[in-house]
């Protein structure tokens, strides 16, 4: 078992890794910036070590700063989190010359799971269903008008290194395929500085459901069930809950199934989520690998028993899985609700400020992870997640009623946050019968 392990991340996430490190008895080093300086996870590391300035760029995306970090603080192995570098691939390969474990995967299946088009062969060729499209980039107009006019509009121009919604275009004729080529282009070069991009069919009014995966250096691979994120804002998750209501057992089989194949495939090691769409007839396409911890991997952890993270940590140690896939069983239903610190009758703009009141919900069925307290100052630099609320009940009607309780105990005060919004959305009919789709938030919930 590990040793020592450095915590290359901030708030919740930090947390919640210390904690699995602690039960696990393996010391802790957390790294902060300039403006975390009074970050909660620091008063539970055994060791802290200030990364540099505010800005992102300048700490936690540091490479050189966190590897210093490391070596100074002598630690056995980094353990990414969600974000930052979770999902950098030369991070991998730096910590592997510099002898220091990283806790996920290979850097090659990172790369590969990065480029979505590469993703996407590596699907097809693990017999994973995708959504029909141009199977590769495109590069030019009439390549562009080629591929919408063989698999048909709407169609979804997708950039290949991309994530959170960002370069991507919905088109439903030629004018705007062409319009929505550029646009995505443009986009993603600026925000990924990687201007490539390709073609899907866009599927209406889907449902998005990913599958978490374990597995280990020994190739045991397992699934851990589904998960429904359907509840989004701009391409971006809100709301997770675990199981999928609509799936039927044929589905649900085929699309574990489906993920384990795949992971198979390619040679993954460590905790990571295979992504669907859900279409309206039934059927599902993957999307996307995503090679590390999720924010919503809590819903998984409630309804299984499964601490993913220590999981994370014994398979980066050259442990065997501790659990087969007979071990595995669903009980009850979970959900999440990401507590940002945004303003939804304003479009979601961030809300940075003190938070001069905070009354955390509690109770039977009830977890909240969260890093802030009464008096943390909300930066600005970074993501707007403030907390997240979990619930976990034998049924999903139960656990509705245990969240429209808990959030009605929330009282978070001096920034804006998204606790209006889920209490609204727990008291829709549509929601509370589980017809739901991406487009869900926007369609009843929209700034008017």
């Amino acid at each position: 078992m590990l040793r020592r392990i450095l915590i290359a991340n901030r708030g919740e996430i930090a947390l919640r890794i210390m904690r699995a490190c602690k039960e696990l008895d393996i010391e802790t080093v957390a790294v902060y910036s300039e403006a975390d300086r009074g970050a909660l996870h620091l008063r539970y590391a055994d060791e802290t070590v200030c990364i540099g300035p505010a800005p992102s760029g300048e700490s936690y995306l540091n490479v050189p700063a966190l590897i210093a970090a490391a070596e100074i603080s002598d630690v056995d192995a980094i353990h990414p989190g969600y974000g930052f570098l979770s999902e950098n691939a030369h991070f991998v390969e730096v910590c592997q010359s510099c002898n220091i474990q990283f806790i996920g995967p290979s850097a090659e299946t990172i790369s590969t799971a990065g480029d979505k088009v590469a993703a996407i062969e590596l699907a097809r060729r693990a017999e994973v269903p995708t959504v029909p499209g141009s199977g590769g980039p495109v590069e030019q107009e009439a390549e562009v008008l080629r591929v919408a006019g063989a698999i048909g509009y709407p169609i979804l121009i997708k950039a290949a290194a991309g994530g959170g919604g960002r370069g991507m275009r919905v088109a439903r004729n030629d004018e705007e395929a062409v319009a929505g080529y550029h646009a995505a282009r443009s986009e993603a070069k600026a925000a990924f500085h990687d201007d490539t991009v390709y073609i899907e069919r866009f599927v209406e009014r889907p449902r998005h459901v990913e599958v978490q995966i374990l597995a280990d250096k020994h190739g045991n691979v397992i699934h851990l069930g589904q998960r429904d994120c359907s509840i989004q804002r701009r391409h971006q998750k809100l709301l997770e809950e675990s199981p999928c209501v609509v799936l039927d057992d044929a589905t649900r089989t085929a699309m574990g199934d489906a993920a384990v194949r795949l992971a198979h495939a390619a040679g993954y090691y460590s905790a990571g989520t295979v992504e669907f769409i859900l279409d309206q007839q039934g059927r599902f396409y993957f999307i996307e690998v995503n090679s590390r911890i999720q924010v919503e991997h809590p819903v998984t952890e409630e309804v299984t028993g499964v601490d993913l993270i220590q999981e994370m940590i014994r398979i980066a140690a050259g442990e065997r899985l501790s659990i087969r896939q007979e071990d595995v069983q669903i009980r009850g239903h979970a959900f999440e609700f990401r507590i940002n610190a945004e303003d939804p009758e304003r479009n979601f703009q961030p809300c940075p400020g003190t938070i001069d009141v905070m009354i955390p919900p509690g109770g039977p069925g009830v977890r909240w992870d969260s890093h802030v307290y009464q008096g943390y100052k909300v930066p600005p630099y970074y993501d707007s997640m403030i907390g997240k609320l979990i619930v976990h009940r034998p049924t999903r009607l139960k656990a509705i009623q245990t969240a429209r309780r808990a959030l009605a105990e929330m009282h978070i005060g001096g920034v804006a946050t998204t606790v209006p919004l889920f209490r609204k959305i727990l008291e829709h009919s549509d929601f509370v019968k589980g017809d739901v789709d991406t487009g869900f938030v926007e369609r009843f919930f929209a700034p008017r």
